[in-house]
Formats: structure tokens, sequence, C-alpha cells
């Protein structure tokens, strides 16, 4: 069975394809969570259980779909996110390359491959709960995601005490989720460590919850 992302609520106001609607705190006026802002840098995304991440993970990836941009993912749990909830989310699946290896070396050289090729402005690596990726391999995918200007997101059943993925990582954040209303949750992003605003910033996506999932 698929992990479940919070689909996009729907909102009065103009929003990005992804029905995001951002509420940064913290940081300068411009969006620090954009493929713009994000370009050329490793991040990770931590968190306790799935579900939060993913849905900040998919905003992301809506957004460079909206500009044009192709995406990619990369699971290496047992499961990958439920299509559903990511298409309510505003992604176009038709458009979304998804690779699902059998072990970690395998999702790591794909990565690899999806990186080098220079064709996508996000690649996002579900790790789960596999350990910190070696320094070889963070600095050849760092490399990678820096001569492209691609984002590359690792996400990570992670705590903030935790360990980190990889020193080599750019920006780290935790993910936490909470219903704020029937049927509408908000998903809060915590930046732990950022190499180039500063940590300590935070920003917020609206979602509704899937189907079934309510207070």
């Amino acid at each position: 069975m698929g992990s479940r992302v919070l689909p996009s609520a729907p909102l009065p106001t103009p929003v990005p394809r992804s029905g995001v609607q951002h509420h940064p705190t913290g940081v300068p006026s411009s969006s620090p969570w954009s493929p713009g802002e994000l370009a050329g840098r490793f991040v990770e995304l931590s968190e306790p259980c799935g579900g939060a991440a993913l849905s900040a993970a998919v905003s992301l990836l809506a957004q460079a779909q909206m500009q044009g941009e192709p995406v990619a993912w990369v699971a290496t749990s047992s499961s990958v996110f439920y299509p559903p909830d990511v298409a309510a989310a505003g992604i176009d699946l038709t458009a979304l390359a998804v690779i699902h290896p059998h072990t970690l070396r395998e999702a790591l050289r794909a990565t690899d491959h999806l990186l080098r090729s220079g064709g996508f402005g996000v690649v996002v690596l579900d790790l789960g709960n596999h350990p910190p990726i070696r320094m070889a391999a963070q600095s050849r995918l760092a490399a990678q995601a820096r001569a492209h200007r691609s984002v590359w997101v690792c996400l990570t059943r992670n705590r903030t005490n935790a360990p980190s993925v990889g020193s080599l990582v750019s920006l780290r954040a935790e993910v936490r989720v909470e219903c704020t209303g029937f049927d509408r949750f908000t998903w809060t992003l915590h930046a732990i460590k950022d190499k180039r605003r500063g940590p300590g910033w935070t920003y917020q996506g609206t979602c509704r919850g899937p189907e079934g999932l309510h207070a």
C-alpha cells in the first residue's frame, strides 16, 4: 500500500497549481520553498513518520511542473506514495518519472543518472529508514545537483536530534502536520540547518485530508 500524501486544499485566492498556500516566517519575502530558491541544493526533509514530508515534497514537485520542469521520484522503501492523493495535490502523474529500485545502492545509482542528465528540475529520493549516505555518494550527487541547478531532496524518517543523512546537506528541515479544521491540515516545515539563509525559519502549506481522514 502506498504512503498517503495530503492533497492540497482548494483555496479561493490565486495559488500555484499545487493549491498550496505559503506562509513563510522569519525569512525574506521570497519563498524559501520553491525550485528557484533551492536550485543546486542538497535538501533533507525529516519526519518521525510518513505523511508531512511527502506533502512538502509534493508541493515542490507541483511548483516545478507548473514551471515546465521535469521531475522524478526514486523510492527505496517497500511502498511509494498513493497516486490519487498526489494527483489531487496538483501533480501530473503522466509527467512524473517514478523509479522503484530494490536496493539503496540501485536507488543511489538511479538518482545519479537522473541528476547527471541535467534534465530534471527536482529529484526526490525517499530514503525511509535507510542509514546515512556515504560521503563519496553524497559528494557525487550533490556536485551533479549544483552543476545542473537541480534540487535533490532526500526524505528521511528521523527526528530533530537524529543524525542527518549526510554532512553535505545544504538545507535540513523537519516537517510536522496538524489538523487545523474539518478536513483541513497544515504541514509546517522548520529549518534545522540552512547554509544559505541560516536555520530557524518556518514555512507552511495548507492541505485537505485524504478521503475518510478528517477531524
